[in-house]
């Protein structure tokens, strides 16, 4: 097999893990929604608004979890967009970003379970931080190595490092101040303004375009 036949296969490969990728993502984000499907025939003869201010702690937690798995798989799919090229390193860290997605459900039941403790919020936000550590790992490596992506310079690591910063910064805050519980995590959403920012302060401009695949 020649070299373009060669290539051209591997990108077969590697869009058949990245669809494998997704289709993980998918049901692990749909995972979270069963336990509060089993609430339903609770409700018999009561009122649904007692059943839902009853069980307020496993709503927050399934639409905290949502939202976050929702955010991580967007700033995957950020990072391997220009991703052309399988590369095996690449590949296990994936696999191994994939492990935390999988595993998120669990801490998840936790939060409504035991929302208090500290260990649920170590597991729970730490899980997340590791998933972002991954991401920021990956978007590493595809900027070590231009062969196996199509734009120039590759993936951004201050945006990945960011979101890991911000769900440690997360972690501090509600361990430290148990009162804040959860809410801290909404600093997730502050972490790609503060990456832009200090890409401008630090003169670097803005990143350049992405090529599509």
């Amino acid at each position: 097999m020649d070299r373009a036949g060669d290539v051209r296969e591997r990108e077969r490969g590697l869009d058949r893990v990245l669809t494998f990728v997704d289709a993980v993502v998918a049901i692990a984000i749909t995972l979270l929604v069963l336990p509060l499907a089993e609430l339903a025939p609770e409700v018999g003869d009561g009122s649904v608004t007692d059943l839902l201010r009853e069980h307020d702690d496993e709503l927050l937690a399934f639409l905290l979890s949502f939202v976050v798995i929702a955010q991580l798989w967007f700033a995957q799919h950020h990072v391997v967009d220009s991703l052309v090229v399988q590369d095996p390193l690449v590949v296990r860290l994936l696999m191994l970003w994939l492990l935390t997605i999988v595993l998120l459900p669990f801490p998840t039941s936790l939060v409504a379970e035991a929302p208090e403790q500290a260990a649920t919020k170590v597991l729970y936000i730490g899980t997340m931080t590791v998933s972002a550590l991954v991401l920021a790992s990956v978007a590493w490596r595809m900027r070590r190595v231009p062969a196996i992506r199509d734009s120039d310079p590759g993936p951004d690591p201050l945006m990945s490092g960011a979101t890991v910063v911000a769900f440690v910064l997360a972690l501090v805050i509600t361990l430290a101040v148990p009162a804040t519980t959860y809410w801290p995590l909404l600093l997730l959403f502050l972490a790609d303004p503060a990456a832009r920012a200090l890409r401008r302060a630090s003169g670097s401009g803005s990143p350049p375009a992405r090529v599509g695949r």
